[in-house]
């Protein structure tokens, strides 16, 4: 037999003998532990040294792979010593199987100190079967496989079963439960996302206010303000309250009807609680003066309203302690207000038993007219009944009287105005002054200031005001109706002494230079210096004095209007009851007094008169002082008293025209 052949059959028996050995290596590789029960890490596979066993060197150095051989592995063959082999002899079926005789292995017994304790109760199973004839395979690298710790790799020669878990001894620990708590009002949160846009959109709110309410919710996650599970929290209990009490602040409940929602819809509590803040929001900024836009009403009413932005109001009212008071303390702070509303109270409480007479459409009547209606307007305005149709003089002293107290000109004429007028009851009439009169309020800052001026122009007079003490009331010139004394608020900040007036362009318009167009000796006639501007213009100063139109001291709070305090040379005008001279500007009949007040003790009037004459003369005030030009026509006094004053420039009738127009 070639050499060849013989190292290819010493090859297969080492192969054959390794891989019979191979299950006793592995089975008693994976040993367990008796005590835990667990598997022992495996040992490393066992590998034969160099020289040892017959052939090793040539199993060592690799074959070409076509001079492997393959075949049967069969017991009882027998195998041929090595005298009996001819080396030199050629290989018989070299293509046939080579049969080698290998004898069966016989395994050990099983240590039982190596059985698992969970296997160590069970009874045997069968013994094991014989060993079956194995099928060589080329020689390749098993990979090797990590049994799971809680699992027993039983030996091969166990009886074939499931795998088992093995019951550790020690339990393992118990873990926290995991308990996710979803923030209060996040199930809303689409929901209010989905509604918010249309729950938002609420009549006279404007579009700036709307999307802050929308990026309010989006800061808070669109989470609700006023709503749970249950309906309204105590918040959203307290705002709904207070919108329903609109009526007794003079605002109209109709602009803040409240949602109207079911438990069950979702969808209609999110939109509900959006609505709420949008009609809190509303209600606040007309609390404030909202409602109106002076501006509009008159280029003369000037106020600077404090409207809150939708964010400062949903601030305030979510992190308040009562959003009701809060919301409430939006209306003004201010005494005469208050007892407006205490007066409006009283008003309702009464019903009014002045008959009411259904006066027909017609003709305008005047003093000395007759009409077939004249009985009824006799009958309306209380007087007594007379078959006569003739529009006499006690008639025209009722209508007028009649005209003044509901703000129309009292001219004692029936116009149609005064026959609408006379169709309402006069408790609905009386409410509707004290509302517009409640409105002009609002126009005025909540802090008017520990000391401050207050002129009440249709009252024509000026008062000093010091934590809600007078200090000083004196009479006052206002405009005329044909130049109306603005109303607006500002602060006083320095006084002027021997002033020089430079004639306004309107006066100068109207009066001086039709004057000068028929007499070039006009202005130097009457006092006044004309001096040319760079643009082309003229500009006329009348120069400090006796004769200048602002006396000997004007106080100035710099204004849009160019109008002020001052003294006049014209004293006798203080002595009318109606006083409306001016040009617009504010005459004061003491202003010395008016300066004590102002400058402070370092400025007294003895010192202020040791300046006339003596050229003009600026005096800062200490600090600057709120001053309030207001036209309240309706007064309370302390005891429920109501003073009315003449709509001079007819402001009262205008905001409650605008008040009935806007429902």
């Amino acid at each position: 037999m070639p050499r060849r052949h013989w190292a290819n059959l010493t090859s297969a028996s080492a192969l054959a003998i390794m891989l019979s050995c191979a299950p006793v290596l592995a089975e008693s590789a994976r040993t367990v532990d008796p005590a835990a029960g667990v598997p022992l890490p495996e040992m490393p596979q066992l590998r034969l040294p160099d020289g040892e066993g017959p052939g090793q060197a040539a199993a060592a150095a690799p074959a070409p792979e076509s001079d492997i051989v393959t075949g049967t592995v069969a017991s009882g063959a027998r195998l041929r010593g090595t005298a009996e082999i001819d080396a030199t002899a050629p290989v018989e079926n070299e293509d046939e199987p080579v049969a080698l005789d290998i004898p069966p292995v016989e395994m050990p017994a099983l240590d039982p100190a190596l059985v698992p304790a969970s296997k160590s109760a069970e009874p045997a199973g069968p013994a094991p079967a014989e060993a079956a004839p194995v099928q060589a395979a080329p020689a390749q690298p098993v990979p090797e496989t990590v049994a799971p710790a809680s699992v027993a790799q039983p030996p091969a020669e166990a009886a074939p079963g499931p795998l088992r878990t093995i019951e550790a001894l020690t339990p393992p620990p118990e873990l926290p439960k995991v308990v996710i708590a979803v923030p209060p009002g996040l199930a809303f949160a689409a929901d209010i996302a989905a509604q918010a846009s249309e729950a938002v959109a609420v009549r006279r709110l404007g579009e700036r206010e709307r999307a802050e309410i929308v990026a309010a919710y989006q800061a808070n996650e669109n989470k609700p303000f006023w709503i749970d599970a249950k309906g309204w929290t105590a918040a959203g209990k307290q705002i709904v309250a207070q919108l329903e009490r609109a009526a007794d602040d003079g605002l109209r409940p109709t602009d803040y009807a409240l949602p109207v929602f079911e438990l069950s819809d979702r969808a209609k509590l999110a939109a509900a609680d959006v609505r709420l803040s949008a009609l809190a929001v509303l209600y606040a900024r007309d609390a404030r003066g909202g409602r109106l836009d002076p501006r509009r009403l008159s280029k003369l009413i000037t106020p600077t309203l404090y409207l809150p932005s939708a964010t400062e109001v949903l601030s305030e009212l979510a992190g308040a302690a009562d959003a009701g008071k809060v919301l409430a303390a939006y209306n003004p702070p201010h005494e005469q207000y208050r007892r407006l509303k205490a007066k409006l109270a009283e008003l309702r409480e009464h019903l009014d038993d002045t008959p009411l007479v259904r006066i027909p459409a017609g003709p305008t009547l005047k003093l000395g007219m007759r009409d077939e209606r004249v009985p009824l307007v006799r009958a309306r305005l209380g007087l007594g009944p007379s078959d006569d149709s003739v529009f006499d003089r006690s008639t025209a002293l009722a209508l007028a009287d009649f005209q003044k107290k509901a703000g129309l000109p009292a001219n004692g004429i029936l116009s149609e105005r005064t026959v609408a007028a006379l169709g309402k009851p006069a408790a609905a009439r009386g409410e509707e002054d004290i509302i517009a009169q409640m409105e002009r309020w609002r126009w005025l800052p909540p802090d008017l200031g520990a000391k401050h001026i207050m002129v009440n122009v249709p009252e024509m007079r000026v008062r000093v005001i010091r934590d809600g003490r007078t200090l000083l009331d004196a009479r006052t010139v206002i405009g005329k109706p044909g130049s109306a004394t603005p109303i607006f608020s500002h602060k006083m900040d320095h006084v002027v002494v021997n002033p020089s007036w430079y004639v306004p362009p309107s006066i100068l318009k109207k009066e001086f230079l039709p004057g000068l167009a028929a007499d070039p000796d006009y202005a130097a006639k009457r006092g006044y210096v004309v001096t040319r501007t760079k643009g082309g213009g003229i500009s006329v100063r009348q120069p400090p004095g006796e004769r200048n139109a602002l006396g000997w001291i004007k106080f100035m709070f710099p204004n849009e209007h160019a109008v002020y305090l001052h003294d006049t040379p014209s004293r006798r005008l203080f002595g009318a009851d109606k006083r409306a001279f001016s040009h617009g500007c504010v005459r004061v009949e003491n202003p010395f007094a008016l300066a004590d007040q102002v400058l402070g003790p370092d400025w007294t009037s003895e010192r202020l008169k040791k300046l006339i004459g003596k050229g003009e003369r600026r005096i800062n005030l200490p600090e600057p002082l709120p001053i309030h030009l207001v036209y309240n026509t309706i007064v309370i006094g302390a005891d429920g008293h109501v003073t009315r004053f003449d709509d001079v420039y007819g402001f009262h009738r205008l905001v409650r025209q605008a008040l009935e127009q806007q429902g």
